[in-house]
């Protein structure tokens, strides 16, 4: 990727890295590439963001960049990044941007685009914006007096249209239903409550009082175990939880099990298959998924296709096979016949759906999937060190042991995080505590050569 776009748009320390005069730079840049792609016209924009406190100085700015353009922002407010995604189709506008960092924690934000579609900006189209920022290339065009663009806000249209279609894709309520949600103090908090509460569930909400900076502090997706001991606690049927921007989900069984998204695919491929919609009998998922998710799905006749670490590559997998499920461990699952990018109130309500078709309580059908011992390491590591434990042979000499050690009967999967400067270690095996040592003992062996 670039320098200033990651896999995920732009990403930095608010008001450090990811300053207010970035912002204003980044609106003014795509204001004018989305002019040119628009037959010259200024372009609408819908701004979305998340409960960071840096967001409404990150939003300011990109409006300023926007209007200086003479295009029309209308910021939508606090709401999921796939929420932006399905708006910007639905309210006919040019552009969506989305102010989060998604699972990070407060003091970061970053900012990302999506085309009149729905869809992550092409790559051509973010190396263009940002050659126009780096490069400091003048595209003022001069716009004074009517001229200039307006801004706009219509934060309670946008939200009641997102959960309005989101209740329109399902047939079922859930009156009875008493389910653990945790919105990770961020982006779901309204969008979550409105739409469960619309369709009977019994509620008991966590993380769902946000400050500005308790964003994925200890709840959320990335911290499920309080949702965990929640639903035990509240004799629920299943916990939800979602990261700070709602785009991905990790459930919880009514035992308190983790169901995770490798867990939520398979559940869900069963379930389209049933139905016949399991376009090509295919799934794609990544490198980091489970091997327990292969074998389940080859047992049930499904095919498996994986993809690099991210859920751009995820989508672009599942474009080019014409899948229409792929996902990852991490809980960003894309339904391509329903959306663009991954959606976790979406993708829970599948969930549920899939759940309710078995019959059975989220345990027993979540038995059909046995996840192997997976463990996860992070080294932190100058970032033009990224790719050094390629050709390291300290580090690479090490790999080779672990894996030998295994005989076959697991794996060890080394990459570079593409938001933070970050190498991550996973080991997969039948012995947990040996690969948790092992995780470990790698994980620092790359910290002290590439930190």
């Amino acid at each position: 990727m670039g320098r200033l776009f990651g896999t995920d748009g732009v990403r930095g320390v608010a008001n450090d890295t990811l300053t207010p005069e970035l912002a204003i730079s980044l609106g003014k840049a795509g204001a004018y590439v989305l002019s040119k792609t628009e037959g010259e016209r200024p372009p609408v924009v819908l701004i979305g963001k998340d409960t960071r406190v840096s967001c409404d100085m990150l939003e300011d700015g990109l409006s300023a960049g926007i209007l200086s353009m003479g295009g029309t922002a209308i910021k939508i407010g606090v709401l999921p990044t796939p929420a932006v995604a399905w708006l910007v189709k639905e309210m006919e506008a040019d552009c969506g941007v989305v102010i989060s960092a998604s699972h990070n924690s407060f003091e970061y934000n970053g900012i990302k685009f999506f085309n009149r579609d729905g869809f992550k900006l092409d790559d051509a189209i973010e190396e263009l914006i940002e050659k126009i920022v780096l490069d400091n290339i003048d595209i003022s065009s001069h716009i004074t007096g009517a001229l200039v663009g307006k801004a706009s806000e219509r934060t309670k249209d946008a939200l009641e249209r997102y959960v309005e279609y989101l209740k329109s894709s399902i047939t079922y309520d859930l009156k009875g239903m008493k389910i653990v949600i945790d919105c990770a103090n961020g982006a779901s908090c309204e969008a979550a409550e409105a739409l469960y509460s619309g369709l009977g569930a019994d509620l008991v909400l966590i993380g769902n009082e946000p400050d500005g900076i308790n964003i994925n502090d200890g709840v959320g997706s990335t911290h499920p175990e309080n949702m965990c001991e929640t639903v035990v606690r509240e004799g629920a049927a299943l916990g939800l939880a979602f990261d700070g921007d709602a785009d991905r989900l990790i459930a919880c069984d009514e035992k308190g099990n983790i169901i995770d998204g490798d867990m939520a695919m398979f559940l869900c491929a069963l379930h389209l298959k049933k139905q016949g919609k399991l376009i090509n009998n295919l799934v794609i998922a990544t490198k980091m998924s489970n091997l327990g998710l292969s074998i389940a799905l080859e047992r049930e006749g499904i095919d498996i296709k994986y993809s690099n670490v991210g859920d751009r590559y995820v989508l672009e997998l599942m474009q080019r096979t014409g899948a229409i499920l792929g996902g990852e461990q991490s809980g960003h699952i894309i339904f391509l016949d329903r959306n663009t990018t991954g959606d976790g109130l979406y993708a829970s309500l599948r969930l549920i759906e899939a759940i309710f078709e078995t019959g059975k309580n989220a345990s027993e059908a979540a038995s059909g999937i046995e996840i192997l011992p997976q463990v996860l390491e992070s080294a932190t590591i100058k970032p033009e060190n990224k790719n050094d434990y390629l050709i390291n042979p300290e580090i690479v000499d090490a790999t080779e042991k672990i894996e030998r050690k295994m005989e076959g009967k697991g794996r060890v999967f080394i990459r570079p995080s593409g938001t933070e400067p970050l190498v991550r270690v996973m080991i997969e095996g039948k012995n947990k505590d040996e690969i948790e040592k092992d995780a470990k003992n790698l994980a620092a062996l790359i910290e002290e050569k590439l930190g």
